[in-house]
């Protein structure tokens, strides 16, 4: 499966914050690559998705 769907509707932090860090994931991805890129069919923002709500890939916000 692509994204975790489970997680992703169990998710109860900001949604906002979640969509933010996978625009900026997918970006990063789309600008370097990523090894799991093929296993996800070369879809990069559920790529992105999926590295963040399985903890691959941790965000912080800068104030």
């Amino acid at each position: 499966m692509i994204l975790p769907l489970e997680r992703l509707t169990d998710y109860d932090e900001n949604i906002y914050e979640l969509t933010c860090a996978a625009i900026r994931r997918a970006y990063q991805i789309t600008m370097t690559g990523d090894e799991e890129l093929e296993q996800n069919e070369g879809k990069v923002v559920s790529t992105a998705i999926r590295q963040i709500l399985t903890n691959k890939v941790a965000y912080r916000l800068e104030e």
